[in-house]
C-alpha cells in the first residue's frame, strides 16, 4: 500500500498550444503527435456484479486501535461503489486515518488476527476504479482522501521535487508546484485522481512517450506491507492528431511561426485544422470540464465497460486492420485512444507487463453503457476483440485485467508471475491488501481463484 511520493519536477511555461487535425483514412479513432488525452485502462467481460458479505463482529476490536483517525461502521455504501458502476463489494468499515501510522496500525491488526480471519483491506482514492478494485467484499476500505494536503511540500532547487500523500488529488498537485513554476513531469490526463491511484496502476497518458509513466517519474515512496524487511527489485476511419506546444505570452509570433513549420510536415486535411491558445492549467485539466458537461446531463455515473490493450508495434497494423474495419463497425459510444510509448521509459523492475518490443501501443476503448442493452453489446465486443488478438497471436497484453482465476494472472504475467509471487507472500504474506484486484485470495476467503 503506497502513501508518499516524492516526484522529480521540472520548471514549465505558462500557455499552451493545442491544435487538433484530422486525416482522413479509415474511421474515429485518436493517435496524437503529442498527445495529452485520458488513458485508464481496464478490461471486463462480465456484467454489474453485486455481493453481500455477512458483517462480522469486528466492530469491537477496530474500535478499540489508537487512532489519529477513526473508522465508520455505518452508511458504508459509497465505499462500495466506484466509476465504473458494474461492481459492488459493501466493507464492514472504513478507516478515515488522520496519519501514515493510522494505516501500518490497521494493517498490523488484521496481520496478527490470522489466516483465519476473512478481513481483507483495500485503499481506495477517488473512486475511479472500473470493477471494484478498490473494494474490499466485508473488510476494510482505507479512504486515502483524508491524507491530503497538509501532507504536500514542494522543494526547489537545483533537483526540485515534491512530498505528496498518496491521497492526494493530482489537481491539488499541480496547483501547488506551478506556485514555483514547477511541475511534475508525467501527467494522466484527468487530473481529479489521486496519486496514489494512478501511481498503482503506472500512470499513463499520451505524455508517457516523452517522460515514460507517472511511476518511472517517482523519486521515493514511502509504502506499509505485512511483515515486509527490505524492499528489492532486482470502412473509412477518421484518425485525429492532436499535437501542444508550450509558450509564454511574448514569444507568440514565434511561437505560430513554429507551430506552422511542423504543420507543413504533416498531411491532413487543412478544413478540419483545429487549434485554440489555453493556459498550462487549463490544457492540463480540460477534461474535467467535460466530466461537468456530462455530469449535467446524468451522463457520467453510467457503467464504464472500457477495455484497454497494449499492442506490440510489429502487430498494430494487423490490429488496427481487423478491430476498426471489421469489428467496430458502429459507434463504441466512446473514444478511442492510441498511444506510442517507447519502452526505455518504463522501469523495468515493476510489475507491469508489456511487450518486449522498444515500440508498443497503449490502446483504449472508452465506452460509456447507456443501458442494459449497451453494456451487453460493448462487453460483447470487448470479447471479440480479444479473442481475436488471442487467434491471431498480437501478442497483446491488457492493462488492469479483469481476471478471476489464477491461471490466467499466471498466463498474463508470463515469466514474472514467480517474481509477482514471491513479493506477494513476501510482503502480504495473508494476502489482507487489494483484494478487489483479485489475484490472490485468503486462505480463508469465501470466494477463492480456480486454479
Amino acid at each position: 500500500m503506497l502513501l508518499q511520493y516524492t516526484f522529480h519536477l521540472s520548471p514549465q511555461n505558462i500557455n499552451t498550444k493545442a491544435c487538433l487535425l484530422c486525416k482522413t483514412h479509415r474511421r474515429a479513432m485518436k493517435q496524437p503527435v503529442l498527445q495529452y488525452l485520458k488513458l485508464f485502462l481496464l478490461l471486463g467481460l462480465g456484467g454489474v456484479t453485486t455481493m453481500h458479505v455477512p458483517k462480522q463482529d469486528v466492530s469491537a476490536s477496530l474500535g478499540a486501535l489508537s487512532l489519529d483517525g477513526h473508522f465508520s461502521f455505518h452508511d458504508l455504501s459509497a465505499a462500495a461503489q466506484d466509476f465504473g458502476n458494474l461492481s459492488s463489494f459493501p466493507p464492514v468499515a472504513v478507516l478515515h486515518p488522520g496519519s501514515v501510522s493510522d494505516i501500518a496500525t490497521t494493517v498490523r491488526h488484521v496481520f496478527l488476527m490470522g489466516e483465519h480471519s476473512t478481513l481483507t483491506v483495500a485503499a481506495r482514492g477517488h473512486g475511479h476504479s472500473l470493477y471494484g478494485q478498490s473494494q474490499a467484499a466485508g473488510g476494510i476500505v482505507i479512504r486515502m482522501e483524508s491524507l491530503q494536503s497538509d501532507r504536500m511540500k514542494v522543494h526547489p532547487g537545483a533537483s526540485p521535487y515534491v512530498d505528496v500523500s498518496g491521497g492526494e488529488l493530482w489537481i491539488n498537485v499541480l496547483n501547488e508546484t506551478l506556485k514555483y513554476g514547477l511541475a511534475p513531469k508525467s501527467w494522466t490526463d484527468y487530473l481529479h485522481l489521486t496519486v496514489g491511484g494512478t501511481l498503482s496502476n503506472a500512470g499513463v497518458s499520451g505524455q508517457t512517450f516523452r517522460h515514460g509513466p507517472q511511476i518511472s517519474n517517482v523519486k521515493e515512496l514511502e509504502i506499509v506491507t505485512v511483515r515486509a524487511s527490505q524492499f528489492k527489485t532486482d470502412k473509412k476511419v477518421l484518425f485525429c492528431l492532436e499535437m501542444t506546444k508550450n509558450f509564454n505570452p511574448e514569444a507568440a509570433d514565434i511561437m505560430e511561426q513554429e507551430v506552422n513549420a511542423l504543420l507543413s510536415q504533416l498531411r491532413y486535411t487543412p478544413a478540419s485544422l483545429f487549434h485554440t491558445d489555453v493556459t498550462y492549467m487549463e490544457f492540463l485539466d480540460r477534461v474535467h470540464s467535460s466530466e461537468l458537461k456530462l455530469r449535467a446531463k446524468g451522463l457520467w455515473e453510467v457503467p464504464h465497460p472500457w477495455l484497454n490493450l497494449i499492442i506490440p508495434r510489429s502487430t498494430i497494423h494487423k490490429f488496427a486492420t481487423e478491430v476498426f474495419e471489421k469489428i467496430l463497425k458502429d459507434n463504441n459510444n466512446g473514444p478511442i485512444l492510441l498511444y506510442p510509448v517507447n519502452k526505455f521509459r518504463w522501469d523495468n523492475r515493476t510489475s507491469v507487463v508489456i511487450p518486449d518490443e522498444e515500440v508498443f501501443y497503449l490502446v483504449g476503448f472508452l465506452s460509456s453503457a447507456l443501458g442494459p442493452y449497451s453494456i451487453e453489446h460493448t462487453l460483447n465486443l470487448n470479447s471479440q476483440i480479444i479473442e481475436f488478438c488471442n487467434e491471431a497471436s498480437i501478442g497483446v497484453k491488457q492493462y488492469l485485467p479483469n481476471y478471476s482465476t489464477e491461471p490466467e494472472w499466471k498466463a498474463h504475467y508470463g515469466a514474472r508471475w514467480d517474481t509477482f509471487q514471491q513479493r506477494k507472500n513476501t510482503y502480504d504474506p495473508l494476502a489482507i491488501l487489494a483484494p478487489g484486484q483479485r489475484i490472490f485470495q485468503k486462505a480463508s476467503a469465501s470466494l477463492p481463484l480456480s486454479s
